[in-house]
């Protein structure tokens, strides 16, 4: 090791870099995937709601796409996730109008985010549907990929 002020008599050893036993496996998360302007636009209508979803998984041409199946059940998926939440929602709601006075507040408040945070989700979906990425989101996005895949 060389050290400042200090002339070396030795050449320096570098040490062989550290070779990963198992490699850890690559996301697919946000990564773009070559496919048709036709199935990006599809896959962003499965996000509309879960109806089309559920008819891009079923239909023929689509059912083969992963790119399409893979948005369709995650917008499936979401959906599921979602009237999950608007029931906890509601019982904190509940809870809150038994606050006085600020209770109400709070409860609209709660609410008011939670749509904007899902509004935006919802946003930030379509447009990587549209941009013909891959983006998982946590939990759901597992799911969904799993699904595709069978």
């Amino acid at each position: 090791m060389w050290v400042p002020g200090q002339e070396t008599t030795q050449p320096a050893i570098s040490r062989p870099a550290a070779r990963a036993i198992n490699p850890p496996a690559e996301s697919t998360s946000g990564v773009s995937i070559p496919t048709q302007p036709k199935d990006k636009v599809i896959a962003a209508l499965a996000y509309v709601t879960f109806i089309p979803a559920i008819v891009f998984v079923l239909i023929e041409p689509f059912k083969r796409n992963f790119f399409v199946r893979f948005h369709a059940f995650q917008s499936i998926f979401l959906a599921g996730a979602t009237i999950v939440a608007a029931i906890a929602i509601r019982v904190l709601y509940s809870l809150f109008a038994l606050i006085p006075v600020l209770g109400y507040l709070l409860a609209w408040l709660t609410s008011a985010v939670a749509l904007l945070g899902w509004i935006i989700l919802w946003l930030v979906l379509v447009v990587k549907a549209l941009q013909g990425e891959i983006f998982k989101l946590p939990w759901i996005g597992n799911l969904a990929d799993h699904a595709s895949h069978t």
